[in-house]
């Protein structure tokens, strides 16, 4: 089943049987989760190799008769669309450089039926720089970055690791509070971290994040395992 199918299936569940009433005739879901694919796809750049980076931020335009028609439905249909960004970028193996989000708002000057899909790249905040850790056995270089887990360290070598405690990940944890695919890191510049919407949250320096810059000396959090992620 694809990503569309997927949304409106849960869409339909989600409003039941008010989804159809409310769109019969007028504006379908599946076609604006359709547009804001086919933005990402059109906007999409290449940074560096194993690296696309594609818009993060979307604004769909509606006229004044769907807006009103879809009052009672836009919440629970905006969080649907981030979840097929987020699908999207991820089978798509696209990055973002900031956090997701979709806001659906009203456009006078559109007519019924018709709406619009407008995009932007906007970057979190790094965060701010700090004094790296004397090197120890468990962290001195090893020529590629690398996370240490428990005094551990785990060379990463290709442009994406995805971490987890499932069997089809790149670094498996022992750990029943982390989801079976957790996380990944994107080599680029800077490095990534990126959440792959893991039950428990994917935390940065303290802070839930949704995809980050990485610095070294940064302090991951995943379930109740912490790791420190090393540049060199």
């Amino acid at each position: 089943m694809g990503l569309l199918d997927n949304f409106e299936q849960r869409l339909d569940q989600l409003v039941n049987g008010p989804f159809q009433r409310a769109f019969k005739d007028v504006v379908e879901p599946v076609e604006i989760a359709s547009r804001i694919q086919r933005e990402m796809d059109k906007r999409s750049a290449i940074i560096s190799r194993g690296r696309i980076v594609v818009p993060n931020t979307f604004t769909v335009e509606l006229s004044t008769h769907d807006a009103e028609r879809l009052h009672d439905l836009i919440e629970g249909i905006r969080l649907e669309l981030i979840s097929v960004v987020r699908d999207h970028a991820t089978e798509q193996r696209y990055t973002f450089l900031g956090n997701v989000d979709v806001e659906i708002t009203e456009d006078s000057a559109l007519d019924t039926g018709v709406f619009r899909v407008l995009s932007a790249t906007k970057a979190d905040p790094s965060p701010p720089e700090q004094a790296s850790a004397p090197l120890s056995s468990a962290t001195e270089f090893t020529g590629h970055p690398h996370p240490v887990i428990g005094g551990k360290r785990f060379p990463l070598t290709q442009s994406r690791t995805r971490i987890g405690r499932g069997a089809n990940v790149d670094v498996s944890l022992a750990d029943p509070a982390v989801s079976r695919t957790h996380a990944e890191i994107i080599l680029g510049i800077p490095p990534l971290l990126r959440d792959l919407g893991a039950a428990n949250g994917t935390f940065l320096d303290g802070r839930k994040i949704a995809e980050s810059p990485l610095h070294d000396g940064a302090e991951i959090k995943l379930g109740s395992t912490t790791m420190t992620f090393r540049s060199g």
